[in-house]
């Protein structure tokens, strides 16, 4: 885990090692400090020299300077290293998801990813920091600390190690409580991300259902959650404190004690006495700051396994050694097609399915819901590899195929449809970076959008809000349909993209389609039958099988399942028509 993350340092190992070597120098001057102070005591004071105090005391403040001159630089070191690392770890984050498969994705809600980019990394960012800063710049001191009290009095110094196993062990006591109570927090975070980010999405749903009080209690509820663990990590961190107290005030008290005797006994100066009460301060303080470095690590400990976890997961789809750039054309087969999203063959999406189309087909796929229209077409550009048989695009299997190469040649609209903050034309070219103003009007035309969108103020120009929010579903579908129609793809997959278009846009969109783009393979996923009817073939699922292959004449003949959907529609629309 440490040897992944420490990858993220990147350009920043030049400011990671610089900041702890001027903590070290910091703390070298500070340990000097004290015996200089207890030879103006010793020396100075005690003799009446005031020659040797006035130059002792120049010494000090040039000491003090150096200290304080080191001191900030190894604070602004560590300042940026710390949020360069959580930058390169959030940019390795984010990149590595852009290669996920669908498989990957489904592996990581989005919530819990939008937790592990911000929450998790900023628990990373500060770690990193008190690591090359304090947790350095503690032990240093420690053991400087620890050499100079042991110079100046052996026996008085056994006091500081009688400290440090007491405080060692109450540590790891308070480590192995907290941590498990913190990894059930990070992951209650991430249901509160997802219930706020399913309320912001679907604010209008809550709204017309006034369901906002339903809402509020959910998130009271996981905030509360939140709440009851954090105070209960934080009550065991919280003995922590009192510990450290405890140690410290001990260890002063007997040093005093034992120390005054010395004194009395002339066996010790009271210069070298003041050094030794200084360099316990140090000592114990440099114990406390491990304690909280270690209390921040037991916190960013669950944050560095989810971070991770998300940088050691890899796509599960690659390019072969010698993948193909060019695809021959639009004719496509499955042969003996079976997929599970789990992988396990007793829990199969789809089962041996088995057709062929040629090139410029227009393919019709209707069935109920769950029947496996959506992972079948999710196949074709590679979105899931399938888990025995082939698919073939050009005659040449889809797995051989450079993915990039496969999915700029298959254009696909969603069930869900997502536009993104920016003007029309941004969103179009998402198809084709390169595209002209020319070819981004032909696909508006194809997609029956180029009239609603000249009528828009600012036309091609007109800004989306995020999700295309400022449009309506009709027209956010056929801006998607433009967007895929802009890539020029030799396979087109309309998953029920028109199901907010009215019929007769729709028989548009399909006219459209008919004379402009005979060339292109296009697949249409479904609920009317009017939208499928004129196809040259009508795949029928049931249960993640192929139930029916045929043309609209064919399966109202022959098929149960289309001639049940056939005259339920027709019934409803009849009975529509009557009211």
């Amino acid at each position: 885990m440490i040897r992944k993350l420490a990858q993220s340092v990147r350009e920043y190992k030049k400011l990671t090692i610089l900041s702890p070597l001027f903590v070290m120098l910091e703390v070298i001057i500070e340990v000097l400090i004290p015996f200089q102070m207890s030879k103006i005591i010793d020396n100075g004071i005690a003799k009446g020299d005031m020659a040797y105090i006035r130059n002792s005391g120049y010494l000090l403040v040039l000491a003090t300077l150096a200290s304080l001159t080191f001191g900030v630089l190894s604070g602004t070191f560590s300042a940026k290293a710390s949020t360069g690392f959580a930058t390169n770890v959030r940019r390795d984050m984010y990149h590595n998801i852009q290669d996920f498969s669908y498989s990957n994705i489904d592996t990581f809600s989005v919530s819990s990813l939008i937790t592990r980019l911000t929450t998790d990394v900023t628990n990373l960012q500060n770690s990193f920091q008190m690591l090359i800063r304090i947790l350095f710049r503690a032990p240093l001191m420690l053991v400087f600390s620890l050499i100079m009290a042991l110079g100046i009095n052996l026996r008085l110094s056994l006091v500081f190690l009688a400290a440090i196993p007491f405080l060692g062990i109450g540590l790891f006591l308070i480590i192995n409580k907290a941590h498990p109570i913190f990894e059930r927090v990070f992951k209650t975070y991430d249901r509160l991300n997802n219930v706020v980010q399913e309320n912001l999405s679907g604010i209008r749903v809550v709204k017309s259902y006034v369901r906002e009080e339903h809402e509020i209690e959910k998130f009271k509820r996981t905030s509360e959650k939140i709440y009851a663990d954090f105070s209960k990590a934080e009550k065991i961190l919280a003995l922590n404190n009192p510990l450290m107290q405890f140690a410290i005030y001990t260890s002063i008290l007997l040093l005093s004690w034992l120390g005054a005797k010395m004194v009395v006994s002339d066996t010790l100066t009271t210069g070298q006495l003041m050094s030794l009460l200084t360099y316990a301060m140090q000592i114990l303080m440099s114990l406390m700051m491990m304690s909280m470095v270690f209390v921040m690590i037991i916190i960013s400990r669950a944050s560095a396994e989810r971070v991770v976890a998300v940088l050691n997961e890899k796509s599960d789809l690659h390019n072969n050694e010698n993948p193909v750039y060019e695809i021959p054309d639009g004719s496509l087969s499955f042969d003996q097609v079976d997929f599970s999203y789990s992988h396990d063959p007793e829990k199969l999406a789809l089962k041996n399915v088995t057709f062929s189309i040629h090139a410029g087909e227009t393919i019709g796929i209707i069935g109920g819901t769950g029947s496996g229209k959506t992972t079948l077409v999710q196949l074709i550009p590679r979105l899931y590899d399938v888990t025995n048989g082939t698919v073939t695009v050009g005659g040449i299997d889809v797995r051989n195929y450079d993915l990039y190469t496969l999915r700029s040649q298959v254009g696909m609209v969603l069930q869900k449809n997502t536009l993104f903050s920016g003007t029309i034309k941004d969103n179009l070219r998402w198809g084709n970076l390169s595209a002209t103003d020319e070819e981004l009007i032909q696909a508006a035309r194809l997609a029956q959008a180029d009239e609603f969108i000249q009528n828009l103020p600012d036309g091609y120009d007109t800004f989306l809000e995020e999700g295309g929010t400022n449009v309506s579903g009709g027209q956010k579908q056929r801006l998607c349909i433009a967007r895929a129609l802009v890539k020029k793809p030799k396979i087109l997959i309309l998953d029920d993209s028109t199901s907010a278009v009215d019929t007769r846009t729709e028989s548009k969109i399909r006219h459209a389609f008919a004379e402009e783009i005979p060339s292109i393979t296009k697949f249409i996923i479904a609920q009317r039958i009017s939208s499928v009817e004129a196809a040259d073939k009508i795949i029928v699922m049931d249960n993640g099988m192929i139930n029916a292959i045929g043309t609209h004449a064919e399966l109202l003949a022959s098929n149960t399942i289309y001639q049940e959907v056939y005259y339920s529609q027709i019934k409803g629309g009849n009975l529509h028509d009557e009211a």
